[in-house]
């Protein structure tokens, strides 16, 4: 005879009989709607800093200087992989060439 080890509250295993288990189709069906949210918001935050870096470069272009400002572009990329590791690097390069040459 084999025993099975107790279950655990942490063991989905041990839900109750009678407690209903989540639709799968619904749970994703949620989920999808919140990633578009989020997508949609992400979208919107990407216009703005798109709008915010047209205003640095025309400054510092109107000022003498360069439309790109690699120490800085170096800082995001950075910040972005020390955030999400590798992917954040193509995230970042992708983001900043979005925002590059909008004068």
């Amino acid at each position: 005879m084999t025993t099975r080890p107790a279950a655990t509250s942490a063991d989905p295993s041990s839900a109750s009989a009678s407690a209903p288990a989540a639709d799968p189709a619904a749970v994703i069906a949620d989920a999808r709607a919140r990633i578009d949210a989020l997508d949609d918001h992400i979208l919107g935050l990407v216009q703005e800093r798109m709008a915010v870096s047209a205003v640095v470069q025309q400054t510092r272009i109107a000022t003498g200087g360069r439309r790109v400002h690699l120490s800085r572009e170096m800082e995001v990329l950075s910040r972005y992989r020390d955030a999400l590791g590798r992917p954040g690097t193509s995230l970042a390069m992708t983001i900043l060439e979005l925002c590059r040459g909008r004068v």
